[in-house]
């Protein structure tokens, strides 16, 4: 449905700040300085040519020829990052600024209040604009990297100005890149030309363009996952090395079976065609970005080479495809704004992330890209943390938590658990579970969270024009699918304290237990304590995870460790005056069950060492999902391929 054209209007985020000064004069200057938006297109195409071959240093070099008329002219880098869900544009790696007309120097000043925007006087008789600067990407051995010496990623909003005024949907542009000798790129984007190492795009509007990022490297597999379908989708794979780019038969083929399973369960596609640009590496940033006819997912080398050890990881593809449906196509109305310095609303992420994490694990067991059991322990390790390890639900919602993105741009938190942390990623996952398990109770298992899904993510078949929606939509369409107070059902989970987040799994047949054995998944996620998002989880049992090294990541409020005085940054570097290591850690615990003995640990903080005792006898604690006789196993129906 085609959003009603109108002037839209907002201060930014900076200018917000800037008026609680209360200078009247300064708040009519910044807001005459940033020119209002209008639903007009913008005149003319501009031209955009980034050069991304120097892998050596990481520098983007980029030149636009902005078609002008003299007069005041303003220009923006892109602040609202869609995806993001926050203003985490990256105006600082932006660098030598150059503005010129026939070849003439223009002199620029940066908007007093508004650090995205530029502002340019243009003289009389000129009429194109020379833009040059480059996009400094980060170097430090820590860093997230954009490029390396065999592949890159390459955002468009990251190496782009555009003019204030319009609605990006009126801008042309028409892309180039210029890539390493002998590269090979990914892209929804259609080309036009190539010649030698640069690659000319057909011109699109520039919300398309931000919306269709570059991979490349050196070494590239491209798979067909639906051979012959008029909307073809490909897996564009870029490796470190050539091994890296094996893949078994039966790997292919749950690929080709997730395509499938979400074609069956939306009814639809938004896409001409859709590209997963997969990088997996070592060395280049992981990534999970959705896109309308892409995704960005970035993995370790060995994702298919070492398949076995990567269960956890499969779902990441799965849920960025969804987003095309959830997300990019079906939109809440206060993330789509008119440009990407206007700020984004975020109060309806339990539904677009949410909702998206849900489906994310249902078709990856439905592709078979997990087995039953593996979608069951890694349901149970979601559930565990909403039963031990969320007690910041004293004080927040979770509706609240869909801040977090702009309150915290996913820093570290010092106690996630006491804080919390875009929870309406799993937490909204859960409540989405409770609400299929409710749908199919209703209706005797006549209907169920598919039918919901087609009728509100399947409509406009090969649409890509964003259709948004408000919670009165959602609840509308929950209606349709089957009567019920649904309002009062997703409030009470969605924005209240303490939320019955756990009712999805009694509803569906099964229940939550510990004991003190790993499930499969777990340990293969516990052991690769090497990947960044991976960690040492002894949360359910004395309340720790803890990197590789033995660095303590979080603590859990409330929990044996957090009364004890252990803090999150320390390092462990003993156990009962035992060196520390993961299995040694294991064992006091065992040895402390069902005793008077107390857990000694020696920590090192701040350059100071010390030793606690944790209280704790419960033993290890390790999640895992058992049926509920007597009752339907909706959880097993809800992960079948469907036929």
């Amino acid at each position: 449905m085609p959003i009603v054209s109108r002037k839209f209007s907002r201060l930014s985020t900076a200018l917000a700040v800037a008026l609680s000064v209360g200078n009247a004069h300064a708040q009519q200057a910044a807001m005459d300085q940033v020119p209002a938006l209008q639903d007009v297109p913008y005149v003319g195409t501009v031209t955009l040519n980034v050069d991304v071959s120097d892998t050596a240093q990481g520098i983007f070099r980029v030149h636009e020829s902005i078609p002008v008329q003299a007069g005041a002219l303003t220009l923006l880098y892109p602040q609202w990052i869609p995806g993001d869900h926050s203003p985490t544009g990256p105006v600082a790696m932006l660098a030598g600024l150059r503005l010129s007309a026939d070849g003439k120097p223009l002199p620029w000043v940066r908007d007093k209040y508004n650090v995205y925007a530029f502002h340019v006087d243009v003289p009389a008789g000129v009429s194109t604009l020379d833009v040059d600067f480059q996009y400094l990407s980060e170097r430090a051995d820590d860093a997230d990297f954009e490029i390396t010496d065999r592949m890159m990623y390459m955002e468009w909003s990251k190496v782009a100005l555009y003019p204030a005024g319009y609605y990006t949907r009126g801008i042309t542009f028409a892309p180039s890149v210029k890539l390493p000798h002998g590269w090979q790129a990914g892209t929804a984007l259609e080309t036009a030309a190539t010649s030698g190492d640069t690659t000319t795009f057909k011109p699109v509007t520039f919300d398309n363009l931000v919306d269709s990022p570059v991979y490349a490297g050196q070494y590239v597999k491209r798979v067909a996952l639906n051979p012959g379908d008029k909307a073809p989708v490909y897996m564009d794979v870029f490796a470190d090395e050539p091994k890296y780019l094996e893949m078994s038969a039966e790997q292919v083929a749950v690929h080709r079976n997730l395509v499938t399973q979400a074609t069956k369960l939306f009814g639809s596609h938004h896409y001409d065609h859709y590209d997963f640009l997969f990088s997996l590496s070592d060395q280049l940033a992981g990534n999970g970005t959705e896109h309308h006819q892409s995704s960005e997912d970035g993995l370790g080398a060995d994702y298919f080479t070492a398949w076995s050890d990567n269960a956890s990881e499969r779902d990441l593809l799965a849920h960025e495809y969804v987003h095309s449906w959830n997300g990019k196509f079906r939109r809440p109305a206060d993330l789509w704004t008119p440009n990407f310095n206007v700020p984004m609303g975020n109060s309806l992420l339990w539904v677009y992330e949410g909702q998206t994490q849900y489906w994310g694990f249902v078709l990856t067991a439905r592709a078979g890209m997990w087995t039953p059991q593996e979608f069951r322990d890694g349901l149970a390790m979601v559930a565990a943390n909403y039963d031990r390890n969320r007690e910041g639900f004293q004080w927040r919602s979770l509706e609240d938590t869909t801040n977090d993105p702009i309150v915290a741009h996913r820093a570290p938190l010092p106690y996630r658990s006491w804080q919390m942390s875009e929870d309406y990623y799993s937490g909204g996952q859960m409540m989405w579970l409770a609400v299929d398990a409710k749908l199919r109770s209703l209706t005797g298992d006549k209907r169920s969270l598919d039918d919901f899904a087609r009728a509100f993510f399947g409509v406009d078949n090969g649409s890509h024009v964003p259709k948004t929606y408000t919670f009165d939509d959602v609840v509308a369409a929950l209606n349709d699918t089957a009567k019920y107070d649904w309002a009062s059902f997703l409030k009470a989970r969605a924005y209240s304290l303490n939320p019955p987040l756990q009712d999805g799994l009694a509803g569906t047949g099964w229940k939550l237990v510990y004991d003190d054995k790993e499930s499969e998944f777990e340990k293969a996620y516990d052991g690769r304590p090497e990947i960044s998002r991976h960690l040492l989880n002894f949360t359910w049992s004395i309340g720790l995870t803890i990197t590789g090294s033995g660095k303590i990541n979080d603590v859990r409020w409330d929990g044996p460790a957090f009364k004890a005085g252990v803090s999150t940054g320390a390092t462990i570097v003993a156990v009962n005056g035992v060196a520390y290591s993961k299995d040694v850690l294991k064992d006091a615990i065992t040895l402390a069950k069902d005793s008077s003995r107390e857990i000694a640990l020696t920590l090192k903080y701040q350059g100071r060492f010390r030793t606690v005792s944790v209280g704790y006898h419960g033993g290890l604690q390790y999640p895992h999902l058992v049926r509920v006789q007597g009752t339907p196993d909706y959880l097993s129906e809800i992960i079948a391929a469907r036929k």
